[in-house]
């Protein structure tokens, strides 16, 4: 995060908002438990055997069974910023092949070469510095180690975000990258030519304060350098509320968040021009993807 960048993402903030929300966070995660499950299917499509796994960003340890289930016999390191999501995690049991670590995604306290695999599902949009998170992970990873994961993209809340410009001038939502933007953040961190996909998913809540109370219990609080410090007024919520109503279909709110997917190798492991999944579905290397005009 720069001084100057008014949508920096503040790591205390980030902190601070998902050890409140270790309580409330599984029930509330409906749609962060679908995309996980998409993310772990992602690798039967993959010939690896990690001895060493990465979960980064594992929140409240909810991927560790998929882990488990694909690789029995791997290390599995639960890493999270958020203390209490791993007390969650631990107080949820496993074996000792599992182990919880509360650090920084961006400086990782494993050694180099460690791990086989970095999972990492909807953890990404809440790193400061995207280019030194994908280079730790680059260090992590063995040669021929695979880096998987998921995070949000600019689609994401544009109905929130555009209710709330309408209110005031402060930042209420993440500034979500672009999928091609991410794709060159590995490349520069030395990653071989990754693979990538994105959809779209949309949520439905009856009024806007569904939707905020929903975003609380997931941790997904405005932390950006420049949001409002103080306490919303009533006038401007009632602002927001009436901006909104453009996106209300079928007397529902409508959210709209967009997921991408991908896939990078580190250099040692051939690699063809797609990768067919078991659904039949082909997904391409980011060159031969237009950008988004």
């Amino acid at each position: 995060m720069t001084p100057d960048d008014p949508f920096g993402v503040d790591p205390r903030a980030v902190r601070k908002a998902f050890n409140a929300a270790a309580r409330t966070y599984d029930a509330a995660a409906v749609l962060q438990a679908e995309v996980r499950a998409r993310l772990l299917e992602r690798l039967d499509a993959v010939s690896v055997t990690p001895a060493g796994i990465l979960d980064a960003g594992s929140g409240t340890g909810t991927a560790a069974a998929g882990l488990r289930s694909h690789y029995p016999d791997a290390r599995i390191v639960l890493l999270d910023i958020a203390e209490r999501m791993l007390k969650k995690a631990e107080a949820g049991g496993g074996t000792e092949l599992t182990h919880a670590v509360c650090a920084d995604a961006g400086r990782l306290p494993l050694a180099d070469n460690s791990v086989g695999l970095v999972f990492s599902n909807l953890m990404l949009q809440w790193a400061p510095d995207l280019d030194r998170v994908f280079l730790e992970f680059r260090r992590v990873l063995e040669t021929s180690g695979l880096v998987v994961f998921s995070t949000f993209g600019p689609d994401t809340l544009g109905e929130l975000r555009a209710a709330w410009s309408e209110a005031d001038g402060y930042n209420h939502v993440n500034r979500f990258i672009d999928m091609h933007d991410i794709g060159d953040a590995l490349v520069r961190a030395g990653f071989a030519e990754p693979v990538m996909d994105l959809e779209h998913f949309t949520l439905t809540y009856p009024d806007l304060r569904a939707l905020m109370l929903d975003l609380k219990a997931i941790g997904a609080r405005n932390a950006t350098a420049g949001r409002n410090r103080s306490l919303t007024g009533r006038g401007r919520l009632t602002a927001v509320e009436k901006a909104y109503r453009r996106w209300r279909r079928d007397g529902r709110l409508i959210s709209t968040w967009e997921v991408i997917y991908g896939i990078a190798w580190v250099p040692g492991t051939p690699r063809g021009t797609g990768q067919q999944t078991s659904g039949g579905e082909v997904r391409v290397p980011m060159d031969l993807i237009p950008r988004r005009r």
